[in-house]
């Protein structure tokens, strides 16, 4: 894997730090749905030189070339259809594939700014990689375009406008009843006749008998009617809160809070060619089986032991499959207020490292370590002095207790340096950086790391050790504290 190029980081900016751990969480999310050909257009990005810096990456090897640098202009057009052909193939990968809401939500909002046109493109071999500059794609909006009418449409609406006009005077007149003036008859004369006039005799009123004038009746006063008062309302008795019985040293969201300096943790987790073999078998037919790979024994076996015999010693559950299932339910242990890295050990000559995840992206964090898959391009390998040194130099360690967890079932065997020298200068340098060891091997090749910074180290051969050792390693950092309620 090369490096195309080379970008300045801020690790101090919360947002370009979550857009990285976003486009990490969706290389991881569309690789396995992705041809090697189609996924190579999605440059990786690593963080180099102390977080001073983001490497992007690929496998495609060749001398990058910025595609504007292209001067045949065919060549270059080309390849950008090359780039939409590769787009057009992820958009189509992303419909067939079945995804939850939060990666239905991560698709969406990054399918955007991977066709962004702030992105830089580098043309390997004739091949598009995209480097994402994490930047929005701002288009300036275009000017309405006006359209010139000919002179001659105006004498053409005109004429028409004219003509309705005169179309509809000539129909009001001829059907209108009032455009027409009405011809009202004249009314007859009549002579009035004179008559004198008739008095008309009123007739006269009849006598009115002389009645008795009636008493007035007595006023019957009603007595008041006595008003009852109300019974007074019960008040009802107060509901007893259940009191919330929080567990033992657990931690206040107001010692969170106040904490303006917490703790880190990195956990260095070993995803070499190593940890696929099976926990069921004891640790005499492993190593009988890491002699077979390294030197080609059993050559007389037949085509069908050999796959047969391969089975059995890779079969589930492998040192792999319980390391991740033990190390994704321990994130869920540690407290909130602590943010967790990730340093993966696949390949030599060094170890990947991934920025801190904080409570809310604890998900993302998880997800990535159950899509580890060990490979063995480069020849494999454990560079497991690369991850320490890149952990530590992570850490503070001097001002805050920081800590470093390893998952690991050997020494490093990608390097020459030794190993508990480096572990010796870390504690001089970081006295409060504490590094515990969960030893799935048991051969103790890697003790001197804890016992120099004062960690300790357990050894789990068998799913059920995996989950006590595991959880024995998480509690003696006691960084396990629950939150109160």
């Amino acid at each position: 894997m090369q490096r195309i190029t080379r970008i300045a980081f801020d690790s101090n900016n919360p947002d370009i730090i979550s857009q990285l751990e976003q486009y990490h969480s969706l290389l991881l999310l569309l690789k396995p749905h992705l041809t090697e050909r189609t996924f190579s257009i999605l440059a990786t990005p690593k963080l180099i030189d102390n977080q001073q810096y983001v490497g992007w990456y690929t496998d495609l090897e060749g001398q990058p070339l910025l595609l504007d640098n292209i001067v045949n202009q065919s060549q270059k057009g080309e390849i950008i259809q090359t780039l939409q052909t590769r787009l057009n193939d992820i958009e189509t990968a992303i419909n067939l594939m079945p995804l939850s809401n939060e990666e239905q939500n991560l698709v969406s909002m990054w399918l955007p700014k991977i066709k962004s046109s702030s992105n830089l493109i580098y043309v390997i071999n004739d091949e598009p990689v995209i480097v994402n500059t994490f930047q929005e794609d701002v288009q300036p909006e275009p000017a309405p375009i006006v359209a010139p009418t000919p002179f001659w449409r105006w004498w053409h609406f005109l004429l028409l406008a004219l003509f309705l006009v005169g179309l509809l005077g000539l129909l009001w007149y001829l059907f209108c009843p009032l455009a027409k003036p009405k011809i009202v008859p004249a009314e007859p004369v009549s002579t009035p006749v004179i008559s004198a006039p008739v008095e008309e005799k009123q007739p006269e009123p009849a006598p009115v008998p002389a009645t008795k004038p009636q008493e007035p009746e007595p006023t019957v006063v009603p007595e008041p009617i006595a008003k009852s008062e109300p019974a007074p309302t019960p008040t009802p008795a107060p509901v007893p809160v259940p009191k919330v019985k929080n567990p033992p040293n657990c931690i206040t969201k107001e010692e969170m809070k106040k904490d303006s300096n917490p703790s880190k943790m990195v956990m260095v987790f070993d995803n070499s060619l190593s940890m696929t073999v099976t926990l069921n078998e004891p640790p005499q037919e492993v190593e009988k089986y890491f002699q077979y790979m390294s030197y080609g024994y059993g050559r007389n076996m037949s085509e069908q032991d050999r796959i047969a015999y391969e089975k059995r010693m890779t079969r589930l559950p492998t040192r792999l499959s319980s390391s991740k299932n033990v190390a994704t339910s321990s994130i869920d242990k540690i407290q909130q207020n602590i943010d967790i890295s990730l340093v993966t050990l696949t390949s030599c000559p060094a170890a990947d490292v991934s920025p801190f995840y904080n409570y809310t992206n604890r998900g993302t964090l998880k997800r990535k370590i159950k899509r580890l898959t060990p490979t063995a391009a480069g020849g494999g390998g454990t560079p497991l002095y690369s991850g320490l040194q890149k952990a530590s130099q992570m850490l503070d360690g001097v001002k805050r207790d920081d800590y470093i967890l390893i998952i690991s079932d050997g020494e490093d065997n990608c390097s020459k340096n030794n190993i508990c020298t480096l572990a010796n200068y870390i504690a001089s340098q970081k006295p409060r950086l504490k590094i515990n060891i969960v030893d799935i091997a048991g051969e103790h090749k890697i003790d001197c790391i804890a016992n120099a910074t004062g960690g300790k180290v357990y050894i789990a051969q068998s799913p059920k050790d995996m989950i006590k050792q595991m959880n024995k390693a998480v509690s003696s950092l006691k960084i396990n504290r629950p939150t109160c309620q």
